[in-house]
């Protein structure tokens, strides 16, 4: 990954995201389920899960494989990393955990069954590099399958924030397509151009929806710490701040039910299989 994002996410947002880990854990519940299930039950697979966050796809997978087989997680975010081996911990998991970027890390060559990722693989500077060194990394026939959002206007929820603030904060980042962050994977024809070039066969890319809920308690906590507005929040005098926040919270009613906040994530689901026969055919021509 860039420097840029090596800071991010060893900076300020990696502990946030350890601090709200409860939280994200909730709503990104179903979507992880989703990658996991593809973990055979008590099997011998080693499985990676890239861009593994705080850990709690790879501690599912761990739990499916049991004793047989070995989970291992892999984060460029050190606070993320130490979170994760924290849990796995606690929890006497056989998971383990390593600190690095999947991009350019030396894995072992053809040492994985399974490839699985839940929101980690937008965030490549060089993502044609880092699917072809994810490629070395799998064994002949493994899957390779990963959840990864669609683009930002069919996910109107994640976008609030920096909208309704725009007009109070202009110093709000914008969203550039294909940079590294949640919407890169956006264009479903890029994500099968960059598979197929990075040498993965039978590419399937396909829309899921998922429900999603969290407490309203949670909301402005929420909005106030991630995404584009809470990366600059802070740089308003408290004032600004108050009016910022409270015309924001305004503008998420319409997903507020209640005590709960209701929204619709839409996501890809992409998967892919290593042929590693045909990576040598392409190699000798």
């Amino acid at each position: 990954m860039s420097d840029e994002q090596t800071a991010i996410w060893n900076g300020e947002s990696g502990r946030t995201w350890v601090d709200a880990q409860e939280l994200l854990d909730r709503l990104m519940l179903p979507m992880g389920e989703t990658v996991v299930e593809a973990v055979a039950p008590g099997s011998a697979w080693r499985v990676l899960d890239v861009g593994c966050g705080t850990g709690a796809t790879t501690l599912a997978a761990a739990r499916r494989l049991g004793s047989a087989g070995a989970a291992i997680g892999v984060d460029i975010s050190s606070p993320m990393i130490d979170a994760a081996r924290a849990r796995a911990e606690r929890e006497a998991s056989l998971a383990t955990f390593v600190c690095a970027d999947a991009q350019t890390h030396a894995f072992d060559s053809a040492g994985f069954d399974l490839i699985l990722s839940r929101f980690g693989v937008m965030f490549f500077d060089d993502p044609p590099e880092a699917f072809a060194n994810l490629q070395r990394a799998a064994r002949d026939g493994a899957e390779l399958r990963f959840i990864a959002w669609r683009g930002a206007g069919d996910n109107p929820f994640m976008t609030t924030a920096e909208r309704a603030a725009a007009p109070l904060l202009p110093r709000v980042p914008g969203r550039e397509p294909d940079a590294p962050g949640p919407f890169a994977f956006g264009d479903p024809e890029r994500v099968r151009g960059i598979l197929e070039a990075s040498a993965w066969r039978e590419v399937d890319v396909r829309p899921v929806d998922f429900d999603c809920t969290f407490p309203e308690s949670q909301l402005v906590p929420y909005f106030t710490r991630f995404g584009p507005l809470g990366r600059v929040l802070h740089e308003a005098d408290e004032p600004k701040r108050d009016q910022i926040i409270a015309t924001v919270r305004r503008a998420f009613e319409p997903y507020v039910n209640g005590g709960e906040v209701r929204f619709t994530a839409a996501c890809w689901l992409t998967s892919a299989r290593a042929h590693r026969r045909n990576r040598r055919d392409a190699s000798e021509t």
